[in-house]
């Protein structure tokens, strides 16, 4: 059994001073958002042997907002679809049991969906969303067959 959890980057301003979508930062709701998660995801006692996330300026804000996740950053993550998304966790070495993505919709959503038949929807920012896998290895993930265990709204959090 393997644990996919995806953290959609936190809220932004909607334009960046470069004007690239890339360089877009946390807006101050989105600091606080980051924060909260990290406190809860303490609190459920939650570990990950890897995390892998998006280089865009807003995912790694919301990992040094989280705090303690220690990322390797991924370039592929910015901007991947769905597809995309399966190859980077495809890649993963086996002895990885619980895997954190952190990085941008649309893909996270529809990952989320494909891996769970649909049992997950809109994916707000900021939002945790973990998933068991009934595989030995990652490179076995395919559609469907994840069981949906966490989904958490940093709204749900006040």
């Amino acid at each position: 059994m393997k644990t996919l959890t995806l953290l959609r980057h936190a809220k932004t301003e909607r334009d960046s001073p470069s004007g690239r979508d890339f360089d877009r930062s946390l807006d101050e709701r989105g600091c606080g958002d980051a924060k909260r998660m990290g406190q809860e995801i303490r609190k459920l006692g939650l570990a990950f042997d890897l995390v892998l996330a998006s280089p865009a300026r807003r995912a790694v804000e919301t990992v040094e907002q989280v705090g303690g996740l220690s990322p390797e950053y991924e370039d592929r993550i910015y901007d991947a679809s769905t597809g995309q998304l399966l190859e980077i966790v495809r890649s993963v070495d086996k002895r990885v049991e619980r895997l954190m993505l952190v990085g941008h919709n649309p893909g996270f959503a529809l990952l989320a969906a494909k891996l769970t038949d649909n049992q997950v929807g809109d994916v707000p920012t900021g939002t945790l969303v973990a998933i068991e896998l009934p595989i030995e290895e990652w490179g076995d993930v395919g559609d469907k067959g994840g069981r949906l265990v966490r989904f958490i709204k940093p709204n749900a959090l006040d």
